[in-house]
């Protein structure tokens, strides 16, 4: 039998895949990428599992439904290769495997995508059709998942990266830096005839549309400075009729590609399955796993129009509105759970999220974290309702057996993550006189992350530490911390000055009156080996 492929051609012979459950696109997929490319109207930069899950799904639900004719162009500008030895050898075409917490599993087909392009100004041919699709009048809407790290412009320190600071010398022609390829085409944008276009932020971070004008912006002015640009160029990014950058909230689990996932598919015969790991360590396959569970909420200001995408499932609002739902579900129903369970999960030794809600003190460590800690300072967003949120979180999404989630991946950019999923709480309390010595929990994850650094598991048994950008600043403050050797003195000296850096933790701990709390539970949790689980049984109890 002839194992079925992941190719245009391969699916125009629809019968055994339909044979064998899978749901393929319902439109003529080539007339729409033939209208696509001459009218592009959305392009997404990152093209990662989470777009490939979400967004390029939602069009084509859109598809599907004759709601639209046109599909959606992928930039990758981070990581090249995921385009060249993945999306390109299968025609843009990607599996969608949604696995859902009763075990039942959809498998769609998904070719909305209708062009992959590269991010490379080095590339004349690949830059030159970004260039001209920034320059078209059809261009609605431009989306980003490229981490919240995407929008940085300096390293650890606060000092500006050598290829921004070069970037911005050098001007618009070819950038190297990411921010500055982006800033660069819009220049292009703003060359032909000022013509305007929404920018929006789906990355998983507070006020995203911010940080992405933020950095933006930032090359805007350098240039116009440095006479690289015209000066129309700063007006026109800081004018909302021409270029805006809403607010957004978005929430979908989309993991590493999962080997269960890959065998569940094989047996269907479909050949080239396996992961391809770039030179820059990512790992990406030809399908996608993720769970059913999905929230995109948006700040609707498009100055170019958009199109009707609340058919498929996203919420449009005002500002106000995102920032509530943000904050409910960034700072208390999820992304606190999640890195609760990251950090104590490394520890204990647990490699799927799922089976951590199985262990009854971090079971208990979330239910406290979110519902006794944080859901009394969350403001009712209206759109979303917090407590119904939290709830489908802890009793459906995060126990999902069937999710390949784990605690190492989780726990990347950890201290990107402090001061927001935790620090807009612990100021909540301070701002509206609610005692602070109500948090008891939060403080212990804050100790769970120094005792994570040290790197040694709850058994005595070295791990490699997940990446972030903060490792480095942050290690050599705990170095020279030994399980059952230090006291309860150097313990404390060690973080002490970590404790009063609000940038890591979102306040300045010490006058927040929590340090003392956090240099006691973080000398429990180095007394030896158990010490980890015996302090966390200890304080959910």
């Amino acid at each position: 039998m002839n194992k079925m492929r992941l190719t245009q051609d391969g699916i125009r012979d629809k019968k055994p895949w339909e044979e064998k459950g899978y749901v393929l696109p319902h439109f003529d997929r080539e007339e729409m990428i033939k209208k696509t490319k001459e009218a592009p109207f959305w392009v997404h930069f990152g093209a990662g599992n989470i777009f490939r899950a979400f967004q390029a799904a939602a069009v084509q639900k859109l598809l599907n439904d004759g709601v639209i004719d046109r599909g959606i162009i992928v930039v990758e500008g981070f990581d090249y290769e995921i385009i060249e030895k993945m999306y390109r050898p299968h025609d843009d075409l990607s599996i969608l495997v949604t696995l859902k917490a009763d075990g039942s599993v959809d498998k769609t087909i998904v070719g909305s995508i209708a062009e992959s392009c590269i991010l490379d100004s080095e590339n004349d041919k690949e830059y030159s059709r970004l260039k001209e699709i920034f320059g078209g009048d059809s261009l609605q809407l431009a989306t980003f998942t490229i981490t919240e790290k995407g929008y940085s412009l300096t390293d650890g320190k606060g000092v500006r990266l050598k290829n921004v600071a070069e970037d911005m010398e050098n001007g618009p022609e070819k950038p190297s830096s990411y921010i500055g390829k982006v800033a660069s085409l819009l220049y292009e944008r703003y060359k032909n005839g000022r013509k305007p276009i929404a920018m929006v932020s789906t990355d998983n971070c507070s006020h995203n549309g911010d940080k992405l004008y933020g950095a933006v912006n930032a090359f805007a002015v350098e240039w116009v400075k440095n006479g690289k640009a015209d000066k129309g160029f700063e007006e026109y990014i800081n004018d909302e009729s021409c270029v805006s950058f809403p607010w957004s909230m978005i929430d979908k689990i989309t993991p590493r590609p999962d080997p269960a996932v890959e065998m569940l598919l094989e047996k269907d015969d479909i050949e080239g399955l396996a992961n391809v790991i770039t030179s820059r360590k990512t790992y990406v396959a030809p399908f996608v796993n993720a769970e059913e569970c999905e929230y995109l909420v948006i700040e609707d200001k498009f100055p170019n129009k958009r199109p009707p995408l609340e058919k498929a499932g996203f919420i449009f609002t005002d500002k106000e509105t995102v920032d509530k739902v943000e904050k409910m579900k960034v700072c208390t129903c999820l992304n606190p759970l999640h890195t609760a369970l990251a950090v104590f999960g490394c520890l204990l030794g647990y490699t799927r999220i799922s089976d951590e809600m199985k262990d009854e003190d971090l079971k208990k460590l979330v239910m406290e974290i979110g519902y006794r800690e944080g859901l009394p300072v969350v403001t009712d967003p209206g759109v979303l309702n917090p407590r119904e949120f939290i709830d489908t979180v802890v009793n459906v999404r995060i126990p999902n057996p069937f999710m390949p989630d784990t605690p190492q991946r989780i726990a990347t950019d950890t201290s990107q993550k402090l001061p927001i999923r935790y620090g807009e709480t612990i100021k909540n309390y301070l701002q509206t006189g609610r005692d602070i010595k109500e948090l008891k929990l939060i403080p212990l994850v804050f100790a769970g992350w120094f005792r994570y650094l040290m790197a040694i598991d709850d058994e005595g048994k070295l791990y490699e530490l997940s990446p972030d950008p903060m490792i480095e600043t942050v290690k050599p403050y705990i170095s020279g911390i030994r399980l059952c050797e230090s006291t309860e003195k150097e313990a404390g000296d060690a973080i002490d000055e970590l404790l009063g850096n609000a940038s890591l933790f979102g306040t300045d701990l010490k006058k927040a009156g929590l340090a003392d709390t956090v240099k006691g539970y973080f000398a429990e949790l180095i007394k030896g080996k158990g010490a980890v689980r015996s302090t966390l049984h200890k304080y959910v109890g």
